[in-house]
């Protein structure tokens, strides 16, 4: 599935199950509550936290695709085509960073 594909099939799942998009600001926050339990599972799972009893079974691909599915709905809604985009940023990153991380000493560590 291309980017653009995805943007279409949200677009087509808001229609005709969602009733209507959330406003951008509901959307946002949202962003920021998924993008937070992708931290979560991170935290436990990569990082040196444990899991707490409460704690459902997480699935770290479902968390990130719900992170995805709320950016395509925010870019949808604000007209924004993410394959241009993502191109965009692609470019101005390799411009801006053709040395930088070839450069960096952190990076170059066995």
């Amino acid at each position: 599935m291309t980017i653009k594909e995805a943007q279409e099939l949200v677009d087509h799942w808001i229609q005709t199950t969602g009733v209507r998009y959330f406003n951008e600001l509901t959307n946002t926050a949202m962003l920021m509550e998924e993008v937070g339990e992708v931290a979560r599972i991170m935290a436990r799972q990569y990082g040196e936290q444990s899991f707490k009893k409460s704690d459902k079974e997480v699935n770290l691909a479902d968390e990130m695709a719900d992170v995805l599915f709320v950016l395509i709905c925010l870019a949808n809604q604000t007209g924004i085509d993410l394959t241009d985009a993502l191109e965009k940023n692609l470019h101005k990153k390799s411009i801006r960073d053709s040395e930088r991380h070839k450069n960096n000493e952190k990076l170059n560590r066995p």
